[in-house]
């Protein structure tokens, strides 16, 4: 009988990656997959530290798991691990620790742990700030039917004051161009048809390169010729890393979709400037007009914080305006959230979590406001749709997303599942749109 695993993932889109590609490691260790809720001889934990909600949510995990099966090895592993190791080493059950640069070593410190299983818990985090080199992990094959996701980078420079990500990713380490576009042959050939980049700072990728002409840009635009691949999707970019190579990257490829993520965070400069962004609001809004200009039809997405430490109500009244300005597709508003160590958590004028919520729920109203907005501007158009899968268990009715990551609903069969559609948008319904095929 083989030995069995389950993992529980919490947190960003990195995480679900790193996890489905520890899945495949234990796979070829000889486990059999289960779902965490089973029982399993080996529970993996992947933590999320971002926010304390992240922090309290990881702990809640591990002592599922210890109640679960009380004999199985517990392994904590992932951002909360590596920034609190002795936190989660007091969490009754569990059995390793291991930060976020040896992943893919963790199938053999949870055998070697096995092995001497009743010597005490063991603490496998590393220095990460000491880190210089990309740890690879396999390229995930348990990641649905038509969209993939491809790591490409670890870890981030930036330090901006609210952030815990730098002290539990470390510094930026690119992976290897030769192996991004070999895991995403791989991917090709596996019948994905839509790769979506990500890691911790992608725009940052190259810059820990010796040969200074590699870049995000220059990474696009090689992936985008490769036979096959039908969409090449850009996760999260910082604004600072937008040049004009990458901008024209996303103009001059068809299959590279027309979305750019660009976290403003705060549309107040007073804010940014506490934040330790790299920028001013108004350098933000001439990007996104080049943008705007170079790309028709993109949608704009991004993440704001609220209620960061000084935030009056006038600072709030300047990012309305610009949020409004900007013209986004959608935001993530998120309320500021102290990590111990980071020089947010030991400013003045911390604001009340009633201002946050106050805040956080006009924000997400004006932001509800302007995807409506842009979805109005797709009525009576004609737009490319990836069909995806049936909507709400309908044989007849399929979903997808276009290039601007719009979900559309639409008549449709199963031989069509994977396929690029041209569809005619004619009206929206709640949260999606809903048209013909062409």
């Amino acid at each position: 009988m083989s030995k069995t695993a389950a993992i529980y993932t919490l947190g960003c889109k990195v995480n679900q990656y790193e996890s489905s590609a520890i899945g495949d490691l234990f796979r070829q260790a000889g486990y059999e997959m289960v779902e965490f809720e089973q029982q399993a001889d080996v529970y993996v934990i992947n933590t999320c530290t971002v926010t304390h909600l992240g922090d309290r949510k990881s702990r809640q995990m591990i002592r599922r798991a210890a109640r679960q099966n009380p004999e199985a090895v517990i392994a904590v592993t992932g951002c909360y691990a590596q920034t609190s190791p002795g936190e989660v080493l007091e969490i009754p059950g569990v059995d390793l620790v291991v930060g976020t640069k040896d992943k893919s070593n963790l199938v053999r410190l949870v055998e070697d742990f096995a092995k001497g299983k009743g010597q005490g818990v063991v603490n496998a985090v590393a220095n990460i700030m000491a880190t210089d080199c990309y740890d690879e992990l396999p390229v995930p094959t348990e990641q649905g039917k038509t969209r993939a996701f491809l790591k490409i980078q670890e870890g981030c420079n930036s330090f901006c004051a609210y952030c815990i990500i730098p002290y539990a990713r470390g510094p930026v380490r690119s992976r290897l161009p030769e192996n991004v576009i070999d895991s995403a042959e791989q991917l090709i050939e596996q019948g994905f048809k839509e790769i979506v980049l990500t890691g911790i700072h992608i725009g940052a990728y190259g810059q820990d390169f010796a040969d200074q002409h590699i870049d995000l840009g220059w990474l696009v635009e090689r992936l985008a010729k490769l036979k096959g691949l039908i969409r090449l999707r850009l996760g999260s970019i910082e604004p600072h890393d937008i040049n004009d190579a990458l901008i024209q990257a996303v103009a001059s490829n068809p299959n590279v979709c027309r979305q750019l993520h660009i976290p403003l965070q705060s549309g107040d400069d007073d804010i940014l400037a506490s934040m330790r962004r790299r920028y001013n609001t108004g350098q933000f809004v001439e990007l996104v007009n080049r943008i705007y200009a170079a790309v028709p039809g993109v949608a704009i997405t991004t993440d704001v914080i609220v209620g960061f430490p000084g935030e009056t109500e006038q600072h709030f009244q300047n990012t309305l305006r610009t949020v409004e300005r900007v013209g986004f597709a959608s935001l993530h508003v998120f309320k500021y959230s102290p990590r111990k160590g980071t020089p947010a958590a030991e400013m003045p004028e911390q604001v009340s979590p009633l201002a946050k919520d106050d805040r956080s729920k006009r924000l997400t109203l004006l932001g509800s406001k302007l995807a409506q907005q842009f979805a109005q501007q797709q009525i009576g158009k004609e737009l490319e749709v990836l069909v995806e899968q049936p909507h709400e268990g309908d044989k007849w009715l399929f979903e997808g997303h276009t290039d601007t990551y719009l979900k559309v609903v639409f008549p449709a069969n199963e031989k069509l599942r994977g396929q690029l559609v041209r569809v005619h948008i004619d009206e929206i319904i709640g949260q999606y749109l809903k048209g013909r095929i062409i």
